[in-house]
């Protein structure tokens, strides 16, 4: 996972390890994705990407 130093600012520093995320236009949703396993994580509530989590194509 990403570090986060200083603790406490709220900003995140580098991206977020061991995760994609791919786009689904059936529901206009982007889906996170645990790149070891292949098993899909979480997915956005809005239409906007996560943020700090690769792309896949």
């Amino acid at each position: 996972m990403a570090t986060n130093p200083p603790y406490g600012d709220g900003r995140r520093q580098g991206a977020v390890r061991d995760r994609s995320q791919t786009y689904n236009p059936k529901n206009d949703r982007w889906t996170k994705r645990d790149t070891e396993t292949g098993k899909f994580i979480d997915q956005k509530a809005d239409e906007d990407p996560f943020k700090g989590v690769r792309k896949e194509k």
